[in-house]
């Protein structure tokens, strides 16, 4: 009887998330798709092994989350591959910050409530960029507390960053018309060629939630998708604003 409760109940969840009758999803599993594509899961659902932190990271009911003080959230069982693809999901509480690190020298996702963080009023620091580099080509965010999904994908020099199933960044820091874009890029301390980072979590001290966490090896006769997205539009007010910022984390690092 308790055995036929408990199946009964599973099922129910699966009805309260997907509207449909059927069991519960483990977004943190590998699907079918996922497996023949040669991703693993980073990230079981239960625990943190194969994480450093300094204990204010921990899992509940399957989602990553953070409390109090500690730093990020670093993967080390293993280094990022140099052509990879991550999937990850998402969510924020209201102006909340963070970000995703996936090679050495500032190279980073950024996690924000573009609707409420002052980051959010520049494209270049907004969700899902590349920080202080690549603007994205619009906000494909979902409203704060809604997860959304997120995915880099890098091969050779090309950069693409992809939320909520669009592209919104595709860079080639190899292409002249970039300049501009890697010098501040190298500014934050990027080396373009560098590679074999740790994956990395920031800590902001701000209510952020990850799980679903998903790496593969691109193999090298993988085609990628190669459309251009254009990069968001910056007002002059706002580029002031940016230039005075970068100026200040550069004084910063040189101190």
């Amino acid at each position: 009887m308790k055995k036929q409760l408990w199946i009964a109940g599973f099922l129910l969840l699966g009805f309260a998330v997907s509207g449909q009758w059927s069991v519960a999803e483990d977004v943190n599993a590998l699907t079918e798709a996922e497996s023949s594509a040669g991703f693993e899961a980073l990230l079981d659902g239960k625990d943190l092994d194969g994480w450093k932190h300094g204990g204010n990271w921990q899992v509940e009911d399957g989602v990553i989350t953070r409390e109090g003080r500690g730093g990020s959230l670093v993967y080390t069982a293993k280094k990022i591959p140099d052509d990879f693809e991550l999937r990850f999901q998402w969510k924020v509480a209201n102006g909340s910050n963070s970000g995703v690190y996936y090679r050495p020298g500032q190279y980073e996702y950024q996690i924000l409530d573009n609707s409420v963080h002052a980051d959010g009023k520049n494209p270049r620091t907004s969700a899902a960029l590349l920080y202080f580099c690549m603007a994205p080509s619009h906000d494909a965010t979902k409203p704060v507390g809604e997860w959304n999904a997120g995915r880099i994908v890098c091969k050779g020099t090309i950069i693409q960053h992809w939320l909520n199933g669009k592209k919104v960044i595709h860079f080639d820091y190899s292409d002249p018309r970039w300049a501009f874009n890697v010098d501040m890029l190298k500014k934050r301390g990027a080396r373009l060629s560098a590679r074999g980072a740790n994956l990395s979590l920031q800590d902001h001290g701000d209510a952020v939630w990850y799980r679903a966490i998903k790496l593969r090896t691109l193999p090298a006769d993988e085609e990628l998708n190669r459309d251009e997205v254009v990069p968001a539009k910056i007002s002059d007010e706002v580029l002031e604003a940016e230039r005075k910022k970068l100026d200040g984390i550069v004084n910063r690092q040189k101190k």
